[in-house]
């Protein structure tokens, strides 16, 4: 194994067992695993808000007025002692129970969960399973990772961030924990220095800054404040490469710095890749602070029991937000989807105060595809935003062939003859040889004299999707051979895949259509002269020119739902059943989008060496929403998680920027011509819209208590509750399912004739007068009580929505219900009913 740094910080024991440990699995045998074990004493945050109740009770008898106490967000400064406890109890539960076995514990965690993971073999884990003390064991699985004008697309400057002062105390005094893949200390975006007006660390916040050789000391400011890393699992199983890797919170992945920077980037940062200026950078919040928790790694992913133990410190730190731009590679087995570790860590983030937000996967567009499935969790689906980047070629026959490259164009539209790589060997060189030579990999094998000042054709196949070739080494070729500018036709062989924007320095496209490519060979080949004689080319005759893609383009008809964004309903269990739980809770910004870079990252081999990157996916989405999570916290200081949730959610859009409805991408192959309205399963609430998020009006508050009564609702899951959480569900309304949550929407997934569902909201804003109208699901009655209301601030209001089934039907319908203030607020709440049981059947 090689060399692993161990951060003085950590627990030296722990690093002293990576070390003996180069690979657990031959040393202990292939039956052995990682487990996450929880036992049955509650962990350090329980006893902490016990103690917070009862001082909170000693307050208001020693105070003459009423005395709103708010738990505070950090819960970990004096608990070092029953940390160290709670690992004493871990250690000698093992040593007991495993009496002079082979095992290797890899963390204790003690904040949000009482537990611990161990390596051991499933015989131990059964023996572990059996003691009184423990509650549960699990085995650890596998997780996957799921700008420049986006704050402009969001109407940030002009309107959210103006309410506090600008961009310069956007976010300020909130802490945003991530859970990926690192960070580059050294990206502009990150430092701390840049205006005259220097902010201070929370102190609210009490995290630390590992030191190792790769993230040396004065790695963390003021506004990265704080930087670990988790691999104990990865190791333990032998597949940790520490040279490749990095055993620190170093991101060698770009994803981590991107997702970063999304959120919570510096703003005004220069975006410079290529040699070609795209604008400035900013994240949502460019004054929040950033804490990294580093779990997720190039070379394999990552494992639940790092991500718990990741989440676990973050919450002990005190972060106020968590975001994680990362899915479960499997759906959890078990009752149901959310009885998995990193669900469970999560429910007892948000009881402490932490808003928690996911990227809903990269799985869609099929249905059923989601990969976030908690209510407790905001899960966030992508979409586009109106900026977008458009290349082409005009041939010298009048045909224009549109294509994807950031490249620049030929010189004032100048047309440049075109020579394909095959016809342009050096004498000597046959294909035999290097049966990639079409690609442009190597210009040693081409002949300089003919290929100078033309346009370069070169192959793109799936070598270039696989990582084996690469724009950046053909781009090479072509400058070292004195060529105009490079052609990548699209192999035929490369079927259904999207290009994302790729940085050239030099006049380049990629037609990324087989279709469109087979019309570029085609006149290309229908312009050679051949000898007659000798059968070889005597002219090239073919021309063309290449506009650029350097210039951003602005579409009206954005945002849309991407293909790839996971769509529900949400499943509830391994079976597909579906819960009635609405996912995504709404879209954010997810294509194209420009965020910082690692300078060693290798993730995109495009992007090599760049500070900036353009990505896709839900995992640049996510981070959106956690940046402005940040605004409405600054805002809202004592708002709950679930309460910042409905601010979000009840406020966002439904239309583009047209004003026609949001449209949803429903095929991987050709998604532009494949679209349809957008439904709640594809959209959630809508499109995430900042300012009016900043006023909602109204919100729907769910609380601790409130999941839990959802939880023991499940058919069979009492056991399962309390070997989560040691609590039993005798305690909780356990007669209520997701329809009952005071969630800002509702999803019946099998409504047999009628059903009756209530839901509170209370009012953030001054007194209002109300009216509230709706628009039925098909095959459904509606009718929503009362049907106007006024409301005085703080106060709360009960809505009586009655659902009938007018027919039968297993096809999913959908409807909303609108709440219209007289002071302009508007609260959207939609409405999703799958299965539909009546008396009467409509033919």
């Amino acid at each position: 194994m090689d060399k692993v740094h161990c951060a003085p910080l950590l627990c030296v024991v722990v690093c002293i067992e990576m070390f003996l440990c180069a690979s657990c699995v031959d040393e202990f045998g292939d039956s052995t695993a990682v487990y996450i074990v929880t036992l049955k004493e509650p962990p350090s945050s329980t006893n902490y808000y016990a103690q917070l109740r009862q001082n909170a009770t000693s307050s208001r008898l020693a105070t003459s007025g009423g005395l709103s106490i708010h738990k505070p967000r950090n819960i970990s400064r004096k608990h070092g002692r029953y940390r160290s406890y709670i690992a004493r109890v871990h250690d000698s539960l093992l040593k007991r129970v495993l009496k002079g076995e082979k095992y290797l514990k890899l963390y204790s965690y003690h904040f949000l969960i009482n537990g611990f993971a161990v390596f051991v073999t499933e015989e131990q884990a059964t023996k572990l399973s059996k003691r009184r003390e423990v509650e549960n064991v699990v085995m650890d699985f596998s997780v996957r990772t799921a700008t420049t004008h986006t704050p402009q697309f969001l109407g940030l400057p002009q309107a959210a961030w103006s309410q506090d002062g600008g961009y310069e105390s956007a976010g300020a005094g909130i802490v945003i924990g991530f859970v990926d893949t690192g960070i580059d200390p050294t990206h502009p975006s990150f430092a701390d220095d840049l205006t005259d007006n220097p902010f201070p660390i929370p102190a609210h916040f009490s995290g630390i800054c590992e030191v190792t050789p790769d993230f040396p000391s004065g790695s963390c400011n003021r506004k990265l404040v704080g930087a670990r890393h988790f691999a104990a699992s990865a190791i333990t199983r032998g597949i940790f490469n520490a040279s490749q890797d990095y055993a620190s919170p170093f991101d060698v992945d770009g994803h981590g710095t991107h997702t970063a920077s999304i959120a919570a980037g510096n703003h005004g940062i220069p975006v410079v890749v290529a040699g070609h200026h795209f604008g400035n950078a900013s994240g949502m919040a460019p004054r929040s602070h950033i804490a990294v928790y580093k779990a997720l790694y190039k070379s394999f992913g990552g494992f639940a029991a790092d991500v718990v133990a990741a989440v676990d410190q973050a919450a002990e730190d005190g972060v106020d937000i968590i975001s994680l731009s990362i899915t479960p590679n499997r759906r959890p087995p078990g009752i149901a989807t959310f009885f998995n570790p990193i669900d469970m860590a999560l429910l007892s983030a948000v009881k402490a105060g932490i808003f928690v937000v996911q990227a809903a996967g990269n799985t869609g567009p099929a249905p059923k595809s989601m990969s976030s499935f908690s209510p407790w969790i905001f899960t966030v689906g992508a979409a586009s935003h109106d900026r977008t980047y458009a290349n082409s070629i005009t041939l010298g026959n009048n045909v224009t062939i549109p294509g994807v490259g950031l490249a620049p164009g030929t010189y004032n539209g100048t047309k440049y003859k075109l020579i394909a790589a095959m016809h342009a060997l050096k004498n000597g060189t046959h294909v035999s040889e290097d049966m990639y030579v079409s690609e442009c990999q190597d210009s040693s094998n081409f002949d300089r004299d003919l290929i100078k000042g033309k346009l370069l054709i070169c192959s793109y196949s799936i070598r270039f999707v696989l990582g084996l070739s690469t724009v950046k080494q053909a781009s090479q070729t072509v400058k070292n051979l004195s060529a105009a500018g490079v052609i990548f036709y699209m192999d035929s062989f490369v079927l259904s895949f999207r290009l994302n924007p790729t940085p050239m320095r030099m006049p380049g496209i990629i037609i990324s259509s087989p279709e469109d490519s087979k019309i570029l060979l085609r006149y290309y080949n229908s312009s050679l002269e051949v000898n007659g004689l000798t059968k070889r080319i005597s002219k090239f005759g073919a021309v063309g020119s290449i506009s650029g893609g350097l210039k951003a383009n602005y579409s009206s008809t954005a945002p849309q739902i991407m293909y790839y964004s996971a769509r529900g309903p949400d499943p509830e269990d391994s079976s597909v059943d579906d819960s009635d739980i609405m996912k995504p809770n709404l879209v954010a910004p997810g294509n194209f989008i420009w965020a910082a870079w690692s300078s060693v990252a290798t993730d995109s081999v495009e992007f090599l060496g760049e500070n900036f990157a353009m990505m896709s996916g839900t995992s640049m989405a996510a981070p959106h929403i956690a940046g402005l999570a940040s605004l409405i916290k600054q805002k809202y200081p004592t708002l709950s998680p679930s309460a910042i949730a409905s601010a979000l959610s009840t406020t966002a859009s439904l239309y583009d920027k047209t004003g026609g409805p949001i449209m949803a991408q429903r095929a991987y192959a050709n998604p532009e011509q494949n679209r349809s309205p957008a439904t709640p399963f594809d959209m959630g609430s809508g499109f995430v819209n900042a300012t009016a998020a900043l006023d909602p009006g109204l919100i729907f508050d769910s609380s601790y208590d409130d999941y839990m009564s959802f939880l023991c609702g499940i058919n069979g899951s009492f056991p399962v509750v309390f070997n989560y959480t040691a609590q039993n569900c005798g305690l909780y309304n356990s007669s209520i399912n997701g329809a009952d949550l005071n969630l800002p929407s509702v999803t019946i997934a099998k409504l047999n004739q009628s059903r009756v569902v209530q839901r509170t909201v209370t009012n953030i804003a001054g007194p209002e007068f109300y009216r509230v109208g709706w628009t039925a699901p098909y095959g459904i009655s509606l009718k929503v009580s009362p049907t106007r209301f006024s409301i005085e601030s703080g106060k709360k209001q009960e809505l009586t929505i009655f659902f009938n089934a007018t027919m039968n039907s297993s096809t999913a319908s959908f409807g909303r219900i609108g709440l219209f203030g007289s002071a302009g607020h508007t609260i959207n709440i939609p409405l999703s009913v799958i299965w539909k049981f009546s008396y009467y059947t409509t033919k």
